[in-house]
């Protein structure tokens, strides 16, 4: 006879020695955010993530990806790393900014092995256990059954909080078929706090716990293949990479915990390196100094695609314009027209304030004139 209250105290013991900062059990049940999920497809808030899509409700249906399967055991994971240089970063122009989770190895191998050896370590005393491991590797909403399994509550950004942690940490799924005793979810205490819809760049947080991904930073620099709208361009500053900017005004985010994971640490000198060094690269190095990273997935060519926006929010400087120059050469479309963009960008900024004046009179009179004048 299995005493599953012993059980889950040990899995919670395993998961600590396995690096987990947090380890959390709840019920597979995702039934009242079924609705939620709905009207997010439908106001095409995913934009081109179609595999958002694809699976339907599947994502809030777990026990249709394990057959049989009734606990979810949720694991966090901190990624911060130790000098994060938030602030110095965004405050130099002329450098680059990559979301903090980017800058080392690629969490998804390292959580999912873990995983699998936790799933491993409890088939030793549950020989009949079913079980399988998730790091962004399958259709399922794994931010409420983190929520259900009081690994922390869902901040109006959407992200995960928690009160002794803040927001900066990886999630990972164990399903199982055992009935394993499930936590409590905590309460949610962003109160009347506002500050992560007011800090967005482009406003991407269209309503309290509600995000566009199509104006989001993250996903117009990650996910979209395509040009990037020239309305966000200017928006994006020198964030070529993600962004951080709702966690960063979180308040519960002064107890953010930094990771004790060596492999969570910088790599190439991405925590401080400037925008020209990164765009002087070819597609040979990007691809040896992005192995095993998670920008190493956006390809070299919406990497490049991204440098060069912020070069030309950058500050005029001769050397970028030259850059731009010369990277235009042998560049495909989608880069050159970004190129472009930056390069008129940079010629704008070298005119003296009274040319741009008059630039900009000059534009207001043109509107102003009859189409055949």
């Amino acid at each position: 006879m299995i005493n599953y209250q012993q059980l889950a105290e040990k899995i919670k013991l395993w998961g600590k020695e396995l690096g987990f900062a947090h380890i959390g059990i709840s019920d597979v049940d995702l039934s009242e955010h079924e609705p939620a999920f709905e009207d997010w497809l439908a106001n095409n808030y995913h934009g081109n993530m179609d595999y958002m899509a694809n699976h339907g409700l599947m994502r809030a249906r777990p026990a249709e990806l394990l057959p049989g399967s009734i606990r979810c055991i949720s694991a966090r994971l901190n990624y911060l790393p130790t000098n994060a240089k938030f602030a110095k970063l965004l405050n130099k122009p002329d450098h680059a900014y990559i979301s903090r989770y980017a800058l080392g190895r690629d969490y998804h191998k390292l959580m999912r092995n873990r995983l699998k050896q936790l799933g491993e370590k409890i088939k030793q005393h549950c020989e009949t256990l079913n079980y399988r491991p998730f790091v962004d590797s399958a259709p399922i909403l794994e931010r409420p059954l983190a929520e259900k399994a009081g690994l922390g509550w869902t901040g109006k950004h959407t992200l995960l909080i928690n009160k002794q942690a803040g927001s900066w940490f990886f999630l990972g799924e164990l399903l199982v078929d055992i009935p394993l005793p499930i936590d409590n979810a905590p309460t949610n205490d962003c109160g009347s706090c506002v500050a992560c819809l007011k800090i967005c760049p482009t406003n991407a947080i269209v309503a309290p716990y509600v995000v566009d991904a199509r104006r989001c930073i993250s996903y117009l620099t990650i996910e979209l293949k395509t040009a990037i709208p020239e309305e966000f361009r200017p928006l994006l500053g020198n964030r070529i990479y993600g962004c951080d900017d709702c966690q960063l005004i979180c308040p519960w985010n002064k107890f953010g915990q930094l990771s004790a994971e060596g492999d969570f640490q910088p790599r190439h000198e991405l925590d401080e390196i400037t925008l020209l060094t990164l765009f002087a690269w070819s597609e040979e190095q990007f691809l040896q100094k992005m192995q095993g990273s998670p920008i190493r997935r956006i390809g070299f060519e919406c990497w490049q695609r991204n440098i060069a926006v912020a070069l030309g929010n950058a500050p005029f400087d001769n050397n970028i314009v030259k850059a731009l120059q010369e990277k235009l050469v042998g560049s495909s479309e989608l880069v050159a027209e970004h190129i472009q963009w930056a390069l008129s960008q940079q010629q704008n900024k070298k005119a003296s304030p009274n040319e741009r004046l008059t630039a900009r009179l000059i534009r207001s009179v043109e509107k102003g004139l009859p189409r055949d004048a």
